[in-house]
């Protein structure tokens, strides 16, 4: 192995016979890499905020359907109760709930 050709993947892009004229006279290489800029932000900067609103959301929807569903149990269970009891008495004056089914 000689010490003329550039290690590995070093600049590629140089052709073998200027390296070695370079490499012969003492001649600087200047290697250009063409990039370019980012305009803008990576997804990332967005995608993480998003994920944890979006979960946020979900959990206080979930939340809020969870206390309606509850809510509605506990109506229909006091309707049944009252509906089970008949008229509510208190001190002589008696409440009727709901009407007779007959």
């Amino acid at each position: 192995m000689t010490r003329l050709d550039p290690l590995g993947n070093l600049a590629p892009h140089i052709p073998a016979d200027a390296y070695r004229r370079a490499q012969a006279t003492g001649q600087p290489v200047v290697i250009v890499v063409h990039t370019t800029d980012h305009a803008g932000r990576p997804l990332s900067h967005y995608l993480y905020p998003l994920a944890v609103a979006t979960a946020g959301a979900v959990g206080v929807f979930a939340t809020v359907a969870a206390l309606l569903a509850l809510l509605d149990f506990a109506v229909h269970t006091a309707v049944q109760i009252a509906a089970a009891t008949g008229p509510i008495s208190v001190g002589g004056i008696s409440l009727k709930l709901f009407g007779s089914k007959r």
